[in-house]
């Protein structure tokens, strides 16, 4: 895989010596260390994977997401980063 493009009105021709396998592994390294700072802060985070498992989507909002818990039909928002794509801090609509 190559990349190239512009900065800053420069010309940057593609590079023939990436890796992408580096890149994958970069891009799993940096899901890990936000997944890690976001459990930190928040508690419990899921991935689109592991969101499909437990919640049914209703809607998209930006920046929270509409969802419905599984387990208990509860509904209630998260909030969801776009890269990479975790989503936390969930919050029930119940008002108990």
């Amino acid at each position: 895989m190559t990349t190239h493009g512009r900065i800053n009105s420069t010309t940057l021709s593609p590079d023939t010596t990436e890796d992408t396998n580096c890149n994958v592994c970069e891009q799993l390294k940096d899901e890990h260390e936000w997944r890690v700072v976001l459990e930190g802060i928040y508690g419990e985070v899921w991935d689109t994977s592991e969101l499909k498992r437990d919640f049914t989507v209703i809607g998209f909002l930006a920046p929270p997401v509409a969802v419905r818990r599984k387990e208990n039909q509860e509904e209630g928002t998260l909030e969801f980063l776009h890269h990479p794509r975790l989503y936390f801090s969930y919050r029930s609509s119940n008002r108990d």
